[in-house]
Order: C-alpha cells, then sequence, then structure tokens
C-alpha cells in the first residue's frame, strides 16, 4: 500500500519541480501568406494582425511575401510556395481555369482603392477630358484596362473612346507619365496620394463609380490545403478579418502600421484609412450581384468565353468569418 503512495508522492514532488509552461510557448502553426502586390493598402491587415498578435491569438504565426502581381502569387500557390494569398477577384478566373487554388473569402468590395493619376499641373480636370487620351493600365486584359475600359462606355464613348496603353506596373506607369506618354496613369488611390504630395500626380478619380457593385479583392487558399486542413484556414482567416475589425477600430494603430509596411507618410496613411476603410468586406461573404458583375468582367476582359459557375471560383465553406 506504501509503493504507490510513494510514487505518487514523487510524481508530484518532480512536477512540482518542473517550470509550468505557458500556452504562448505553444508552437504556432507556421503560414506562409502573400500579397499580389507590395504597395496595396488593402493588403495591411496581413501587416496588422502580425504586429497585435492576432494570427498569434489563432495559434498561427505568418511570413508575409508580396509580388509583382496576381499572375506571379498564383504560380507561387500552384507551386506550394505559399499557403494563402491576397489579390484581385478576377485572378479567380485561375480557378475556373484549373489551377488549383480556390477563393476562400471575399475582401474587398468595390475598386475605390484604384484610380487614374495626371500629371501635378495638368489641366485635366475630369475624365470627361479623357476623350482619344492615352492612360496607361498595368496590362492586356487587367482589371485596371477593364475599368477603363468602363469609364470609356460611361462617358458614351464606347469601349475604346481612351486609348489603353498597357504598360505593366506603377513605376512604368508613373515613367511615362512623368515623359507626357500618357495623360494619366493606373494607380493606387495611395500611390496617387504619395504623388500629390510629392507635387508629381494626383488623383483625377477613383475607379469605384465604374464598378460600384464589385469584388476588387478576395483571399486565395490552395485546395489541397483547404481539403487536408480546414482547421487552420478557419483560423487564418478569423485572425485575417479580426485584424480587418481591429483597423476599424483603431485608425491610428493601423496607420502607423501601415506608414512602416508600405514605406508611406503618416498623411497618406490617414487618408487612405478615411478613403477605403469602408470598402473592407466585414464577414467574408461573396455578394451575389458582385459576383454577376464579376463573372461579367471574366468575359469582357477576354479571359473567359462564358461565364464560369460558382463553385468553380470559390467555397462557402468557410462564410461567414465570425472572429
Amino acid at each position: 500500500m506504501q509503493k504507490p503512495f510513494r510514487m505518487s508522492f514523487l510524481a508530484c514532488l518532480l512536477g512540482s519541480a518542473l517550470p509550468a509552461i505557458p500556452l504562448s510557448a505553444h508552437a504556432l502553426d507556421k503560414v506562409h501568406t502573400a500579397k499580389s502586390a507590395a504597395v496595396a493598402w488593402a493588403f495591411v491587415p496581413l501587416d496588422v494582425g502580425l504586429a497585435q498578435g492576432i494570427f498569434a491569438k489563432e495559434g498561427i504565426e505568418i511570413d508575409i511575401t508580396a509580388f509583382a502581381g496576381d499572375q506571379k502569387m498564383q504560380q507561387a500557390l500552384a507551386a506550394d510556395a505559399i499557403d494563402f494569398g491576397l489579390g484581385g477577384g478576377p485572378s479567380m478566373a485561375f480557378s475556373a481555369k484549373g489551377a488549383p487554388v480556390i477563393a476562400v473569402a471575399a475582401l474587398f468590395g468595390s475598386p475605390k482603392n484604384i484610380s487614374l493619376v495626371v500629371r501635378y499641373d495638368s489641366p485635366i480636370k475630369s475624365v470627361a477630358e479623357l476623350k482619344d487620351k492615352p492612360v496607361s493600365s498595368s496590362a492586356v486584359g487587367s482589371l485596371t484596362a477593364w475599368l477603363l475600359q468602363r469609364a470609356s462606355i460611361a462617358e458614351g464613348w464606347g469601349p475604346d473612346g481612351i486609348k489603353i496603353v498597357a504598360l505593366g506596373g506603377f513605376d512604368a506607369g508613373l515613367a511615362a507619365l512623368r515623359t507626357n506618354q500618357v495623360e494619366a496613369m493606373s494607380s493606387s488611390v495611395e500611390g496617387g496620394l504619395l504623388l500629390e504630395e510629392q507635387k508629381v500626380g494626383r488623383n483625377l478619380t477613383d475607379m469605384g463609380k465604374y464598378a460600384p457593385v464589385f469584388i476588387t479583392h478576395v483571399v486565395f487558399a490552395r485546395r489541397d490545403l483547404v481539403a487536408s486542413n480546414p482547421d487552420l484556414v478557419a483560423r487564418f482567416l478569423k485572425g485575417l478579418f479580426a485584424s480587418i475589425a481591429y483597423m476599424k477600430a483603431h485608425k491610428a494603430e493601423s496607420s502607423k502600421i501601415a506608414v512602416e509596411a508600405l514605406h508611406e507618410t503618416p498623411g497618406v496613411a490617414d487618408r487612405t484609412w478615411d478613403w477605403e476603410i469602408g470598402n473592407f468586406v466585414a464577414d467574408g461573404t461573396f455578394d451575389a450581384k458582385a459576383l454577376g458583375v464579376l463573372k461579367q468582367s471574366f468575359v469582357e476582359m477576354g479571359m473567359m468565353t462564358t461565364a464560369p459557375e460558382n463553385d468553380a471560383l470559390f467555397t462557402t465553406q468557410f462564410l461567414p468569418v465570425k472572429p
């Protein structure tokens, strides 16, 4: 009868000698995330969630990579180099074409974060003055090119009323703007605000008015990850949308993180927060009308010949997200 007692006593004694291991010391699940553009404010929730420990509360440790465009990010997802990517809604067409990737949540509504920038001293004051003028877009068949076509149609000029010049990214567009090769360039709103501070350019308009119901950005995940580890996907989304909720309630703190992540000024960060914060999707749900417009854009951009079915583009398995 004494032996069990001695064993129990010894176990308790040894247990009391060991330091308590806090929950926070447990290994977190390592998750590789990416942005399809390095300087897009709409993707700052990743940086906010990392800086504020929001993902860690979900048992996740994230790293963040930035790519030069959606196509490169989609390639990284397909190669298993990253687990989740924040990118453009139009890139959902890759999924419909057989890419091993699926959208798991809607992130950002109308393209209120995309703008047209003219030179700071340009006499042009409205889109109505861009008829037959050269304007840069990121690529042929891109979202920015499609939005320029929508702007041209809205002005009554048909899809070719604005001369679209596909130059690539921000730097190429800015170089063409500086040298008068184009009268305006497609940009992010925050990029235009920064150029305004530098007295190089100014935002002429945001493009939200040309697609007021739309899905500009979504969250992508690898299909194999969704199938093999749905709990990780759910926890990542909870962390991401909790980060968005934090941003909405903490402008100053979020702007400080944006300044560091995007290498912009406090003034630009604050003005961007004011302009764009309301366009985040609160719970990741895909709006039916916005999906209809997005599918229409696939056909109009020449990405697909017919509109795909919903299940080829996204899953509702994790929606609505409730942080």
